[in-house]
């Protein structure tokens, strides 16, 4: 563990999105003595994929810099579009393509802001690095290592989207704003009179912002028609231009008419191009105890237990289970609702987030 005590000596580039969490990190770390730098990632132009109109980084350059000036920092901007494109863009088509659900947002926090926003920084002469994020670092003197903690605020912790975070990039990353709650943050941004303190959080694909997914990938994939099958009767029960266009538990946009239940998406089959559904929120294919994943991913050096509790979503409550690490596989205690391949599983010991996979197969 490095010494870095004299903050006064120790260069932070923080990642500037132009909103209010990365905002305050940047204001809280200048209070706390260390020399601070804002860095804003440009990662989408939007000048492709049909999504021109939704793409606010002109905006949120804007906002960057005017924090970066009210607070008295130097500023600057890199440009990560093509990696961007390269790993993350590429790689959610591909997913869908294969009728997986991927996870952007995990993909851009590895490959983008921990992997070459994090190696720019270091090239260019900082110590660490700082983004927005709602989780904690501490660090483990008794086992040599750094580990990763959820954030005090429960409804927006983020460590399910920093599963794929390393002992070295945790060795070199500050999360000033994981001890503190939403409404604090918010008060926060006003005491230090930052100019976007009332700005809406983003809620979009990461550096994409908001946008109509399903008409992102239908302005990119071709449609192929096929059978909506009802999987309790293996009836037909509808018509999709496109397995990919679903995602397993999908309720809306079915176009499944006269049911006495409402339909969800259960399954899909790429080689028939067959969506599966099923009547009812509580029907047992949307549910699975047994959970097979594949690229285990060890953030802490092992787990202490085989009891565990993982997360197959954000905001998810982890729910308790037994992990296999032999077979890749855990049971949990109480059925999870629409495990989808591709997405990502999080575990957790309390409130340490100990090691991420990707699900595979959910067996009823």
């Amino acid at each position: 563990m490095e010494d870095y005590t004299d903050k006064s000596k120790i260069k932070v580039f923080v990642a500037i999105s132009g909103g209010v969490d990365s905002s305050v990190s940047a204001a809280l770390l200048k209070e706390q003595g260390y020399k601070v730098y804002g860095v804003f990632m440009k990662n989408w132009s939007g000048d492709d994929f049909g999504i021109q109109a939704d793409c606010p980084w002109e905006e949120d350059q804007k906002d960057a810099e005017a924090v970066c000036k009210a607070l008295d920092i130097p500023f600057r901007s890199v440009n990560f579009e093509k990696e961007y494109r390269e790993r993350v863009v590429e790689y959610f088509f591909e997913e869908i393509s294969k009728g997986r659900t991927p996870n952007p947002d995990v993909m851009c926090n590895k490959e983008i802001k921990f992997g070459i926003f994090l190696e720019k920084a270091l090239e260019l002469g900082a110590d660490l690095i700082a983004t927005g994020h709602y989780a904690q670092v501490n660090y483990n003197s008794v086992k040599s290592e750094y580990e990763l903690h959820k954030g005090v605020d429960t409804n927006k912790d983020q460590t399910y989207f920093l599963n794929q975070i390393t002992q070295e990039q945790l060795a070199k990353t500050l999360f000033p704003i994981g001890g503190y709650e939403k409404s604090e943050v918010r008060d926060l941004a006003h005491k230090y009179n930052i100019p976007v303190a009332d700005k809406p959080d983003s809620q979009g694909i990461c550096f994409i912002g908001e946008i109509n997914v399903k008409e992102f990938l239908r302005a990119n994939l071709a449609t192929h028609a096929g059978d909506i099958i009802d999987i309790d009767t293996n009836k037909v029960v509808g018509s999709h231009d496109g397995f990919e266009f679903y995602t397993i538990g999908q309720r809306e946009g079915l176009g499944i008419g006269g049911a006495r239940e409402p339909y969800y998406v259960v399954a899909k089959d790429k080689e028939q191009n067959i969506v599966y559904v099923a009547q009812g929120s509580q029907n047992k294919h949307l549910y699975s105890t047994v959970v097979h994943f594949s690229e285990l991913h060890m953030i802490a050096s092992n787990f202490s237990d085989v009891h565990v509790q993982a997360s197959i979503r954000y905001r998810q409550t982890p729910v308790d289970g037994i992990i296999d690490i032999e077979n890749n596989l855990i049971r949990f205690e109480q059925p999870v609702r629409a495990a989808a391949a591709g997405q990502s599983i999080v575990f957790y010991e309390d409130t340490k987030c100990i090691a991420s996979a990707i699900i595979e197969e959910t067996p009823q």
